[in-house]
C-alpha cells in the first residue's frame, strides 16, 4: 500500500507528513501529546477509557518507581510482555520515560521462545501479566530484590 492510500482518509488538519526534526524523541512526541489532548480518550479496552493525561500521569509513576525501586539504569533493557491491555501503554511508557530500551515480547510465546528472546535481547528485567509470568519463571531467573 501506498503512503499517498491514506491521504484523504486523515481527519481534516492532520498533515500528510510529518516534521521529523519537530521533535528529538519518542518521549518528547508522547508527552506533547499528552498535554496537547490531555482530556481526550488515548486508550480504551473493556468498558475502561484512559486519558492523555491519566497515560501521563500512569506512566511518569512507573517511570520513577523504576528509576527509584529497581537498580535498572538508563540504556538497559527491559522485556515487555502483556496482552492487549491498558496497563501495556503504561509499562512502554513508563519504561522509556525512565531511559530504558524496550524489548517487546509476545504473551503467547513458549517458554523457549521465551528463554531465547530474553538472553537475545540482553533484558536485565521484564514486565507482565500473571499467567506469562508463571510460564516464564520457570526458564528465566527472576530477582526476588526489588518487588
Amino acid at each position: 500500500m501506498q503512503p499517498e492510500f491514506w491521504n484523504d482518509k486523515r481527519p481534516a488538519g492532520v498533515p500528510n507528513d510529518i516534521d521529523l526534526g519537530a521533535y528529538r524523541s519518542v518521549i518528547e512526541v508522547f508527552e506533547r501529546a499528552c498535554k496537547t489532548h490531555a482530556d481526550r480518550p488515548a486508550f480504551s479496552n473493556m468498558g475502561v477509557t484512559l486519558s492523555y493525561a491519566d497515560l501521563e500521569r500512569y506512566s511518569a509513576a512507573f517511570a520513577a518507581w523504576l528509576q527509584h525501586h529497581t537498580d535498572l539504569q538508563p540504556g538497559d533493557r527491559i522485556a515487555i510482555q502483556m496482552p492487549n491491555l491498558l496497563q501495556y501503554p503504561i509499562a512502554v511508557f513508563g519504561a522509556l520515560r525512565a531511559g530504558l530500551v524496550v524489548v517487546n515480547t509476545n504473551p503467547l510465546y513458549t517458554a523457549r521462545e521465551m528463554r531465547h528472546q530474553f538472553q537475545d535481547s540482553g533484558a536485565a528485567r521484564w514486565s507482565t501479566s500473571i499467567p506469562s509470568g508463571i510460564t516464564c519463571s520457570r526458564y528465566w531467573p527472576i530477582p526476588r530484590s526489588n518487588t
